[in-house]
């Protein structure tokens, strides 16, 4: 049995080592603490879909970013002027330097919305002539994966949360079980 308990400790450390660098590689690669994301909503439809793990490069230079109308500008990731800890991904579909402060400020539309986001005039928020300040931004889209992103959406509910207990517990008794049945037929 203590083989068998160390296996199974030595396994889950090189596993949870394995996903703990490729998270810090990814982040350290890409210039960003949030390398990848899902696509929550469908206001970005038909260009990314809910349950799409997208790709996100940081570090980047604002009046490099290409704004234009779908489907030239480009993909961004930014912080929610309205709620706190809450990131959007539109388009880029316009951009305006402000000699004032000396930022970049971008209009953004989600692909599956009518109009503009109207994100109001408040220096405090980031935001000026309804446009986000390069501030706010996070990074742009360079990829995307579908349906990937659904295991994340799913974890996150409270389904998801029974079913990785019961499948934690599953393995564990995997794993033992016989070691104790055998034990026990000695």
């Amino acid at each position: 049995m203590k083989n068998s308990y160390w296996r199974t400790i030595i396994l889950a450390a090189i596993i949870i080592g394995g996903v703990v660098a490729f998270w810090f590689g990814l982040k350290a690669g890409l210039r960003t603490d949030y390398p990848l994301l899902t696509v929550a909503s469908g206001s970005m439809r038909d260009t990314l879909d809910v349950g799409d793990l997208i790709v996100v490069q940081g570090a980047l230079n604002a009046s490099g970013l290409r704004a234009a109308p779908k489907p030239d500008g480009e993909i961004i990731v930014f912080r929610s002027p309205r709620v706190n800890g809450e990131l959007i991904v539109h388009r880029a579909v316009d951009k305006q330097f402000n000699d004032n402060d000396g930022l970049w400020y971008f209009a953004t539309q989600g692909d599956a919305n009518y109009g503009e986001d109207l994100w109001g005039d408040d220096p405090a928020r980031g935001t000026w002539k309804n446009m986000i300040s390069e501030t706010r931004l996070i990074g742009k889209v360079v990829g995307k994966a579908p349906w990937l992103g659904y295991i994340p959406l799913y974890i996150r509910t409270r389904e998801g949360i029974i079913l990785i207990v019961v499948l934690f517990f599953i393995i564990i008794l995997a794993e033992y079980i016989p070691v104790l049945f055998k034990k026990h037929m000695e």
